[in-house]
């Protein structure tokens, strides 16, 4: 069956792309798109032309399996030309998305026309490479340079009635008229000096915008090559005549795709995507949600509930009387206000939300009819215990009973329950409704219908499922614990938090650990700290700096001081010399001379840390495979996403380089920095962490 088809209705020819799912780009479809125009080129006959998907979708892109291989011709760029260059008008109707090589393949024809609710965008920098074929020049021709520069750095999507306001797309129709209007239109076409958007005149120059998008990615997105690289090919469109600048994009756009960071980008693509397939959930069938349970209606139990009722589920939510559970209605609310005034929701729907879909309670029967509820109360085992006690009562035999806990024993709260293959750990990462990851913890006794329930849950939220083992602080608080070891000790050894903080961003992460500390709540980790203090090893070296602070009822922004001062509420808050004058108080209680770090030591002691000990969390199974841990860090830790992820920044920076680094610091602490035995194996076969991501 080919994926291009040509159909003569009357004057008017039909080229269909049948490529499902989505019609992406495959050579195939550019094959047969390059045929369809030469056939159509030579049939005096034809007079217009139609370009449409079949299905849902017009292209909604690349065809993602040829993502890192040799290009196979036709490339698109030649397919755009020869579209272009046919000298009969053609409309692309578009339904469903016309998104990067998609989009690119709508702006060569001469018209478009699309679908109410279809969605248009040229998200390339997301993949590490720029718009390819014809994107950067085309789109400011018809758009202009700032609203260019808009879509192509943030990738983001555009409905088609915005797509028509910016002149991006000529007409909007009904979905079930959509062919037949773009009939009509290459038929009015017909005769007339054939449109082509290459021909257009180049944009204004607008020196402020140029300015302030080169100064802008240089400043928010460190290192990010592709944002850089797809700023000047829109540029180039200002002065450079279209075919020269076709060129220089085309210049720009292999440069990317010889960078690492494209290489990082879809390793993470495909990452998001091996990190849906839990072996448990395949071989158990999802429970039906509809009905929903949170016990405690504070930061974490609030968001939670906001992000069920927002996608669809009823919600009963739960607290300790009527006072608390009216403070937690209330701060559902303030959430809902939040999407109203972002203008994600309207006030009705919200209305609708708060009165049909949702109830705060004080009574545990309340939860009798729920399908599914999530615990999350303060992080006490004896308080967890005390809440899965009631719920095995109150809650129907097959319910799922899920604990929000980061870092206790699943298995000790299931054992309150007798149901232990019901039980199973969401731990979802504040804020609840905007984060996207979602940590699918699964005890020893937990069934497999349970993680199905909760891999289709993660879907229905629209979140990242990854699912992890048990054990102290699962997969990703574990790894942060240690990382965040090693910058305290740095900070001990004389590294200011505000020099770990400024080098860390640097690398990239939009938070340094001593921000995200504060903006967290320092008593959090205060309280962590002391639960852990009767078991810890006294070999292990013990900084007490934050301790110190916390004593001082500092916990950050909450309290208006923490590591940082945050006068008048200032959310960025500034360095503190009381907090140097702590941790010097400090250096000398423990006989520490400080020494001089460089940003560049600091970042290579910080992610050897994190490499390590996200090795050991894949050798020991808490995450399946490596790109678990990589997916894990970007979500829900803020890693930098052009760097890939931990574990695939520690192949690119070569696995004898970084135990090389461990080995080395392990001459100051040989009880902190022991290399885990799976990157000693790796790094003496010569082998990757990538090797171990099957895609099976």
């Amino acid at each position: 069956m080919p994926v291009v088809t040509v159909e003569r209705q009357d004057a008017i020819a039909i080229v269909r792309i049948d490529n499902p799912p989505v019609n992406a780009l495959s050579a195939a479809v550019r094959a047969g798109l390059q045929d369809a125009i030469a056939e159509i080129g030579a049939d005096d006959g034809i007079k217009g032309v139609v370009l449409i998907g079949a299905g849902k979708f017009f292209i909604a892109g690349a065809d993602i399996t040829e993502f890192g291989k040799p290009p196979i011709p036709p490339i698109l760029p030649d397919v755009t030309a020869e579209l272009e260059a046919l000298d009969k008008p053609v409309v692309a109707a578009i339904r469903g998305a016309a998104l990067g090589g998609g989009l690119e393949v709508a702006l060569a024809c001469s018209d478009r026309i699309a679908a109410k609710g279809a969605k248009l965008g040229l998200p390339e920098t997301g993949l590490g490479v720029l718009p390819g074929s014809g994107g950067t020049q085309r789109t400011p021709r018809l758009i202009g340079l700032k609203a260019t520069l808009s879509l192509v750095t943030s990738g983001r999507r555009i409905d088609a009635e915005e797509a028509l306001t910016l002149g991006l797309i000529d007409a909007v129709a009904e979905d079930d008229t959509l062919l037949e209007d773009a009939k009509e239109r290459a038929l009015s076409l017909a005769g007339q000096p054939r449109r082509r958007t290459g021909a257009l005149p180049n944009p204004a120059n607008d020196p402020d915008t140029v300015a302030q998008y080169r100064a802008k990615h240089r400043a928010d997105r460190p290192g990010q090559f592709a944002l850089s690289q797809a700023v000047e090919a829109v540029v180039a469109s200002i002065d450079l005549p279209f075919a020269q600048g076709m060129g220089r994009e085309r210049e720009l756009f292999l440069e990317c795709m010889e960078g690492p960071e494209r290489a990082a980008l879809i390793h993470a693509f495909f990452a998001d995507r091996r990190a849906a397939k839990v072996p448990e959930a395949s071989r158990g069938g999802a429970l039906e949600v509809k009905s929903t349970g949170v016990i405690g209606g504070g930061t974490m139990g609030a968001g939670i509930a906001s992000a069920m009722l927002l996608n669809g589920l009823t919600v009963t939510m739960v607290e300790r009387d009527q006072a608390a559970a009216d403070q937690g209605r209330a701060n559902v609310e303030k959430i809902l206000n939040g999407s109203v005034q972002r203008g994600k929701l309207t006030a009705e729907k919200r209305d609708h939300l708060l009165q049909d879909g949702f109830c705060a309670s004080a009574d545990y029967d309340s939860l009798g009819e729920a399908d599914l509820v999530v615990e999350a109360v303060f992080e006490s085992m004896e308080v967890k215990r005390a809440v899965f006690t009631e719920l095995d009562r109150v809650c129907k035999p097959d319910a799922i009973l899920a604990t929000n806990t980061s870092y206790l024993d699943i298995n000790d709260i299931a054992a309150e329950t007798r149901r232990p293959d019901s039980v199973i750990g969401l731990h979802f990462f504040s804020p609840a409704h905007v984060m996207k990851l979602l940590e699918i913890v699964v005890a020893d006794k937990t069934g497999p219908g349970a993680v199905a329930t909760g891999v289709a849950l993660a879907k229905r939220l629209r979140k990242i499922a990854v699912r992890a083992g048990v054990c102290d602080g699962f997969i990703g608080n574990r790894i942060l614990a240690v990382y965040r070891q090693c910058a305290d000790y740095m900070m001990l050894d004389g590294a200011s938090p505000y020099q770990i903080d400024s080098a860390v961003r640097a690398f990239g992460f939009p938070m340094g650990p001593y921000q995200v500390s504060d903006l967290a709540g320092l008593d959090i980790g205060w309280a962590t700290r002391k639960r852990r203090a009767a078991t810890r090893d006294p070999k292990e070296r013990y900084v007490a700096i934050l301790d110190r602070i916390c004593e001082r009822e500092w916990f950050g922004r909450k309290t208006g001081r923490g590591i940082y001062r945050y006068d008048e509420g200032a959310p960025k808050g500034s360095p503190d010399p009381e907090v140097e004058a702590i941790i010097d108080a400090e250096r000398e209680a423990n006989g520490v001379s400080p020494k001089s770090f460089s940003d560049a030591e600091i970042v290579s002691r910080y992610m050897a840390a994190m490499v390590n000990e996200a090795a050991k969390v894949v050798e020991e199974g808490i995450a399946l495979r490596p790109s678990d841990v990589d997916v894990t860090l970007l979500y829900g830790y803020g890693f930098p996403r052009f760097r890939g992820g931990p574990l695939h920044y520690a192949d690119t920076v070569g696995l004898k380089k970084i135990l090389s680094d461990i080995e080395t610091y392990a001459e100051e602490d040989d009880f902190f920095w022991r290399p885990s035995s799976l990157l000693k194996d790796l790094a003496a076969r010569n082998a990757s962490f990538g090797s171990l991501n099957a895609d099976d």
